[in-house]
């Protein structure tokens, strides 16, 4: 008995390899595309004002025009950095507060329950006093930014610590693994899926209350945009600016969920193995 390989099975390996990445694309694709052609039939159609929803087509020109004239890239720019300094310092005060309220039983029964309670008021409520306590200018973004990032990741990096089974810290302990060995070998392994779901939480939290702050107190950024085109009655601009926020928070979570698929790499192989 003979065994042929063929020389396309590589090429139909890439085929069948490519199937599923195809398949979720589409699916991802067709509900945007549905509401799409909702929208451009509706505006068609007359279903709805234009004053209420204006045409996909006027939208588009006015976020063209708005690149060309360098203005969205301005205030996008501006958004950006507001969040990448506020969700910098948020991402890091929840590790390190998350760590060691997950390490520290007693350190977590004495403040867990005050900042769930904390954690349940809505940043926008908080804002009226942090403008007392730092004002309106680049200060109350940053603070707030950096507080609606630190909640989720607190929340997950604690129960992600706290979660971790007890056999394999006593495994470690048999092994004579000093604390610092334990974390870095035991516990920030079995830690980090629930640890990047806190990170992913907490930057689209950063994202969104980028926006609300914006709206509330600010002359540059995407929320500006929000607040300048409602003030204009403009809701072509107003959609523009959604457009894009969601466009960019989409990308921001796509880059987390890559980095945690480098930094977790047996994850990707085991689900390529199935």
């Amino acid at each position: 008995m003979t065994l042929t390989v063929s020389a396309d099975q590589p090429v139909e390996r890439r085929v069948i390899g490519l199937l599923p990445v195809l398949t979720n694309a589409a699916y991802a694709l067709s509900l945007p595309l549905v509401l799409l052609l909702a929208w451009q039939l509706s505006s068609q159609y007359g279903w709805l004002p234009e004053q209420i929803l204006p045409a996909p087509k006027v939208v588009w020109v006015t976020i063209v025009d708005l690149w060309s004239e360098g203005t969205l890239a301005e205030h996008t720019l501006r958004s950006l950095q507001r969040v990448a300094i506020g969700f910098v310092i948020g991402a890091l005060l929840g590790l390190l507060t998350g760590t060691i309220l997950g390490l520290l039983p007693r350190s977590r029964a004495f403040i867990w329950p005050v900042f769930t309670a904390v954690a349940q008021v809505n940043m926008l409520a908080w804002l009226p006093l942090l403008v007392l306590f730092v004002g309106i200018d680049e200060e109350l973004k940053y603070v707030s930014i950096a507080w609606s990032a630190a909640i989720p990741v607190i929340l997950a990096t604690t129960r992600s610590i706290a979660g971790v089974p007890s056999q394999l810290i006593e495994l470690g302990r048999v092994l004579n693994f000093t604390p610092l060995q334990r974390v870095s070998t035991i516990i920030l392994p079995a830690a980090l899926p629930t640890l990047f779901t806190g990170l992913r939480e907490g930057l689209a939290a950063a994202w969104q209350n980028l926006v609300i702050v914006e709206l509330f107190a600010s002359f540059e950024g995407l929320g500006y945009l929000i607040t300048w085109g409602r003030q204009l009655f403009q809701l072509e601009l107003v959609i523009a600016a959604m457009l894009v926020i969601a466009a960019i928070g989409l990308l921001l979570n796509g880059a987390l969920e890559y980095l945690e698929r480098f930094v977790q790499p047996w994850k990707t192989e085991a689900r390529n193995d199935r």
